[in-house]
């Protein structure tokens, strides 16, 4: 998500310093002390000022992109005040148009499909996801994500056809058999989840049929679909607001806390969350966290602290550098992420609810061919695709400019975000067939407009989608790993 992470840092320094201030005060030795708290109400030891230390920087790791996921949640589906406001809960949100620098909610907004959102409450009831028949040439896909960002199941063009269907989207709490008229039944772990919905639009003409399809796309409860009562409505929920960095830095034991309970635990987290209930973090916590003594509270900054430089370090450095790209992939479900927290988190922090390698791959880049730093305000650049060597896909692919400091759209004199494939028939391409694309901050004149990237006057961050990348040779799969490579950067002359 997005925030300043030079401005958190230098915040965090500042409460974790004056904490350690006050400690040095209170120690009569060059190191903490053991001092030993205790749980008011229990009696409970906390653990020692290092364990403490060292869980409180496993559970901001581990629940950093909870966090991420709740500030989307929160500005999408809670806070009608908010600019980034779409829709209640279960009631899908869908636009008609594409993604631009107005948009802030994420970082690296996709600007390639008109976009649909609905944020699921699945305590009382299933919802059912139906979806019209899409012509065999347009690619769709609907991402459905849970409150821990994991991408646990798709719907759409690659996973499950172009052809018309409903599918059951069940809580944790959901017991039953598949109803009927359902196609398949996707199980998520939270009460919370998120369905992205993604719909290809070849030209801006083209919307109007993009409309059509948006309108298709149905979402309801499980008893309506199936013309019964609906049962009682869960409880009302008091949701901590979002609307500052604070979750992500002092306040963030509360926030997870706060969104563990609608995240049960499974079987395979149970240990995990027994040592954070051991320094009152989550549902079933042993120790109240507001009762730590000063020591552990220091320990627990420090923590943050830590775990900060490491997610948002990894959110740099997932994959491969190939050319200048960095190729990797951060999303997958629980399966993918295996206990690597820190690769989901680093997901979260570099642009949350991305897609799996398979369904699309975002090569990243901020140096040139020399390995500099790319600076629309330095230089012009050029990305040249060899002839019938562009990027392979099933679906289509694009480059999208980001101003490379916030990771947001840029504003600029024509309106383009981005290059992709749709787009080729009004580009112009050199008399080898291969395809130049002009990055550079200032119009690069007429006859080359139409391969124009406008860039910022400053830092620039491109990212490549390849959409449903193709599998055989050549493969950008797997991640990093494949046949095809993304072309160099170059500064031009």
């Amino acid at each position: 998500m997005a925030f300043a992470g030079s401005k958190f840092l230098k915040s965090v320094v500042l409460v974790v310093a004056a904490a350690v201030l006050i400690t040095s005060c209170a120690k009569k030795d060059d190191t903490i002390s053991q001092a030993e708290t205790k749980d008011k109400a229990t009696g409970i030891a906390a653990p020692s000022i290092a364990e403490t230390k060292a869980i409180a920087e496993e559970a901001y790791i581990y629940g950093f992109a909870l966090l991420a996921g709740y500030k989307a949640m929160y500005e999408f589906n809670v806070d009608k005040s908010s600019s980034q406001y779409k829709a209640p809960f279960n009631q899908i949100a869908n636009e008609a148009r594409v993604f631009t620098y107005e948009d802030t909610a994420i970082v690296t907004p996709n600007s390639d499909t008109p976009y649909g959102l609905v944020q699921m409450d699945l305590r009382a009831e299933p919802m059912v996801l139906c979806v019209p028949a899409v012509e065999k040439k347009r690619y769709y896909s609907v991402m459905l994500a849970d409150l821990y960002t994991d991408n646990y199941g798709y719907i759409g063009s690659r996973a499950t056809g172009n052809d018309a269907g409903c599918f059951l989207i069940a809580g944790p709490d959901w017991k039953g058999a598949t109803p009927p008229g359902i196609k398949k039944v996707f199980n998520v772990e939270t009460q919370f989840s998120l369905a992205i919905y993604r719909t290809q639009l070849f030209n801006p003409a083209d919307m109007d049929n993009v409309k059509k399809i948006q309108a298709g796309y149905l979402v309801q409860p499980l008893s309506a679909f199936l013309k019964q009562p609906p049962p009682p409505a869960a409880p009302a929920i008091d949701f901590l607001p979002f609307t500052s960095d604070d979750p992500f830095k002092t306040d963030f034991v509360k926030y997870l806390d706060f969104l563990l309970q609608f995240a049960p635990a499974v079987p395979e987290e149970k240990d995990l969350r027994a040592r954070f209930a051991s320094i009152g973090i989550g549902p079933g916590k042993k120790f109240n966290f507001s009762d730590l003594s000063v020591e552990h509270k220091a320990a627990v900054g420090l923590a943050v602290k830590d775990g900060f430089e490491k997610v948002n370090k990894a959110s740099t450095s997932v994959g491969k550098e190939i050319n200048g790209w960095n190729i990797g992939s951060a999303f997958g479900n629980r399966a993918f992420y295996n206990g690597n927290w820190l690769l989901r988190s680093a997901g979260a922090k570099a642009g949350v609810y991305g897609n799996d390698a398979v369904e699309a791959m975002y090569p990243q880049a901020k140096v040139d061919s020399n390995g500099e730093a790319l600076d629309g305000s330095k230089h012009n650049y050029t990305l040249t695709f060899p002839k019938g060597d562009q990027p392979p896909v099933n679906a289509f692919w694009s480059v999208t400019m980001y101003d490379g400091k916030t990771q947001f759209l840029i504003k600029n004199p024509i309106n383009r975000y981005l290059i992709n494939s749709p787009m080729l028939p009004g580009m112009k391409t050199n008399p080898d067939g291969s395809l130049t694309l002009y990055i550079q901050h200032e119009s690069p004149g007429k006859a080359k407009e139409a391969n124009w990237l406008p860039a910022p006057d400053g830092s620039i961050y491109l990212v490549m989608r390849l959409y449903w990348p193709k599998a055989t040779p050549p493969s950008i799969l797997p991640p990093g790993e494949g046949t095809w490579k993304p072309p160099v950067i170059v500064t031009a002359k």
